[in-house]
């Protein structure tokens, strides 16, 4: 990775291949000079002096490949020099608003519209500067707002900008990544949203190729099965636009994963967990960019049949920089839930212990592991479980959102649908485990886990009904194409059904997405029936 360049306010002459956004008496649409090339680069007119510009471009840059803290740090710093730019008043609001993540509570809302005040008491001059500030003042606005409410007002306020100029990178990537927040909150118009930020994005790609917020919301626009192949020109660009973020180094594995490029994510979340831990030992990140990266890191080596590679990662939750005690164990719980259903080991995802916060991951694979191992009272115990730790998560207002308020919970179904099958209700197993499917490819398929679809062909498989167990495998790969179990299930029920063409066929791309250091025991088995044909 390379050397991080900190760049300190007044540094306008030495920095001068900086981008400068620039002040009200020059012109919007001028060409933007690079930033370092570690950040990409933006264009973001504003009032503001031109001391103070070094600092806005970096936390805008910044702003767009999610690395929020260094962003508001950025601009805080800033604003004990220049306390009357507008555009450093805006970004400390905007960088507060960590969109697609988390919504901002009260009291985030309160400090940003502060912030957006005192910006807004300045008076740009520059029209652009104003249309943003006016956005936003329409997100932080004072009084009782649903979630959507809020974003889609910020949106349309957006949209307007975007509309006056569809060439300005600005307008436009800050309009798409509103249109992306917005559909993870309405899922009814989910896909039209993400469609429109697609079609507001792409030509912005091949306008401004070093666009980081471009490239990027283009990744997370793209993000479901359907659009993955949208985006994966966005994808080999993206880390090279911005290669100091380590966000930037791992949302290409979030294409890489949906169309089955098991090697490339793996380079791409290898390198981010060392950025992360980097950014984090120096304050400038959380945790968590090192933990994404770590479960996309070993989903992938578990697809490449590395198992001994997976558990690797697992092992090393107890090194993340800047993670506490607690964070550690949360996270080597999630990873050992996640990895133990992958790798079909039931006993030992039965007896995972629980982490000392949540666990709701611990328990859904303790009620699977429970069920595959026929252990009827302690799935039913697991079960319970966790359903209380739902409940106390929406209690807490932090449910997930793959499920809409009053709608059962994608994991609760599937523990429940092996609970049915551990009690022989076979019909009552199988509606579960269909809805949850059903469900779950409705909202854009299971990016990074088993997917429901694969654990209903599973049990249709052990039903002993393997037509209607390889229909389901099949649109299962075309969902998450080159999943290991995906293909080596679909692999075993056309060799139940006598197709030894389909068999020979499955078997044969297993063998081929696997690493030549595969240790997955099952691959013996692909080679074994290939070597016979």
């Amino acid at each position: 990775m390379r050397k991080r360049i900190r760049l300190g306010f007044g540094c306008a002459i030495c920095c001068a291949f900086l981008l400068f956004a620039l002040p009200a008496d020059r012109p919007s649409d001028v060409l933007a000079a690079p930033l370092p090339p570690q950040l990409g680069s933006v264009a973001f007119p504003n009032s503001c002096s031109a001391e103070a510009q070094p600092a806005i471009a970096k936390g805008v840059a910044l702003m767009h490949s999610f690395q929020y803290t260094e962003s508001q740090q950025t601009f805080t710093e800033a604003l004990a020099h220049e306390p009357k730019c507008s555009a450093l008043h805006w970004g400390k609001a905007m960088a507060s608003y960590e969109q697609i993540w988390y919504f901002p509570n009260d009291k985030t809302l309160k400090e940003g519209r502060k912030e957006i005040e005192r910006a807004r008491k300045l008076h740009s001059a520059n029209a652009r500067e104003q249309g943003f500030l006016d956005a936003a003042a329409l997100f932080f606005q004072k009084g009782k707002m649903k979630h959507q409410e809020r974003i889609r007002t910020y949106s349309q306020a957006l949209e307007k900008l975007n509309t006056q100029d569809p060439h300005d990178p600005e307008a436009g990537s800050f309009y798409a990544l509103s249109l992306i927040a917005l559909s993870e909150e309405d899922k009814e118009h989910a896909m039209d949203n993400l469609q429109k930020a697609v079609s507001v994005l792409q030509p912005l790609l091949k306008e401004h190729p070093n666009h980081p917020g471009v490239a990027h919301y283009l990744i997370h626009a793209t993000d479901r099965p359907e659009l993955a192949p949208q985006g994966l020109e966005a994808a080999r660009s993206y880390a090279a636009i911005a290669p100091d973020s380590s966000h930037a180094l791992h949302m290409p594995s979030h294409i890489f994963v949906r169309l089955g490029l098991w090697q490339d994510s793996i380079v791409s979340n290898a390198a981010s967990k060392t950025a992360g831990a980097q950014a984090a030992a120096a304050h400038h990140a959380e945790s968590h960019y090192q933990i994404h990266a770590m479960h996309f890191l070993m989903y992938s080596y578990l697809q490449t049949g590395q198992e001994a590679k997976a558990r690797e990662v697992i092992d090393q939750s107890k090194d993340i920089v800047g993670a506490d005690q607690d964070k550690k164990a949360d996270s080597r719980a999630f990873l050992s839930a996640l990895a133990a259903l992958d790798l079909h080991q039931w006993k030992e995802a039965a007896s995972l212990p629980a982490p000392p916060k949540d666990g709701r991951d611990t328990f859904w694979a303790r009620a699977i592991g429970a069920a595959r191992s026929g252990d009827v009272q302690e799935v039913g115990s697991a079960v319970k479980r966790l359903e209380q730790l739902i409940a106390e998560g929406e209690k807490r207002g932090r449910n997930r959102n793959d499920s809409a308020p009053g709608e059962k919970p994608t994991d609760l179904r599937e523990a429940n649908a092996w609970l049915a099958f551990a009690l022989g209700q076979r019909d009552e197993a199988l509606a579960e485990l269909r809805a949850a499917a059903d469900h779950e490819d409705k909202n854009g398929g299971e990016g990074v886990g088993v997917p429901a679809r694969e654990m209903l062909a599973d049990m249709l498989f052990e039903l002993k009904r393997p037509a209607d167990a390889l229909a389901e495998y099949r649109i299962d790969l075309q969902n998450a194409p080159n999943r290991f179990d995906g293909l080596l299930g679909a692999a075993r029920a056309a060799q139940a059904l006598g197709d030894a063409s389909a068999a020979q066929s499955y078997y044969s791309k297993l063998t081929q997405i696997c690493a030549a250091g595969a240790d997955r025991p099952e691959l013996a088995e692909a080679k074994t029936y290939s070597a016979q044909k």
